[in-house]
């Protein structure tokens, strides 16, 4: 009997932050034959505040797809409008299609922001994503990730280090599709390689990047 093919959610505020939190581990996943499934919950319209919104939604969820295409993965874009997750994402059903997404593909892990970090988005795309969780009867491994908060306090949670050796070129590849944050609200690469580096040492490797699993 062919055994089926294990699946990963990764939940991600932008359309960049499942690239920057997880885009060694996703291509690690790939790689190894596992289907990954990016959530990204809002277009990130006000990026680029100066341009309409329907050409940041076209521009900025081209470079997600393009970013998705080098890590081998899936990526659903929806349309939650920067700092109003909390109240739309019920509105507009986003609870309900994760539930349904869940209950098909049955991932043996999902990944979500952590609740550490300062952008209002990522703790509120944690806030839902534990939400549906609570809802959901499937109960996957559950692990957060972090972006802007350079360190993380969560010591009584354990840690799922991953060696992205291998796929670190790969991360930075996806990472380079997004042209649009290349200049405006750029992530500082040294905090990028620090993390990467800082890993990867308790893997006694080059690369790795940390999760934390809370349920």
């Amino acid at each position: 009997m062919k055994r089926k093919q294990e699946t990963v959610i990764v939940c991600s505020a932008h359309s960049d932050d499942f690239v920057l939190g997880a885009g060694g581990t996703i291509a690690n996943y790939t790689a190894e034959g596992k289907k990954v499934i990016a959530i990204v919950f809002s277009y990130g319209e006000k990026s680029h505040p100066w341009l309409k919104e329907s050409v940041i939604q076209k521009m900025r969820s081209k470079e997600a797809l393009e970013a998705s295409k080098i890590l081998n993965c899936q990526t659903y874009v929806y349309d939650l409008k920067e700092l109003k997750f909390l109240d739309e994402y019920k509105e507009k059903k986003i609870d309900t299609i994760l539930l349904d997404l869940i209950k098909k593909e049955k991932p043996v892990k999902i990944f979500t922001h952590s609740s550490e970090d300062p952008h209002p988005d990522h703790r509120a795309v944690h806030k839902i994503t534990l939400e549906v969780y609570g809802r959901s009867k499937l109960k996957p491994e559950l692990y957060t990730y972090s972006i802007w908060n350079p360190v993380s306090f969560k010591t009584a949670y354990p840690s799922l280090y991953v060696n992205i050796t291998p796929t670190f070129k790969t991360k930075l590849a996806a990472l380079r599709t997004f042209r649009s944050q290349t200049i405006h609200v750029a992530y500082p690469f040294f905090l990028l390689l620090y993390r990467a580096i800082r890993h990867g040492f308790k893997l006694r490797t080059w690369f790795g990047e940390q999760f934390f699993r809370i349920r």
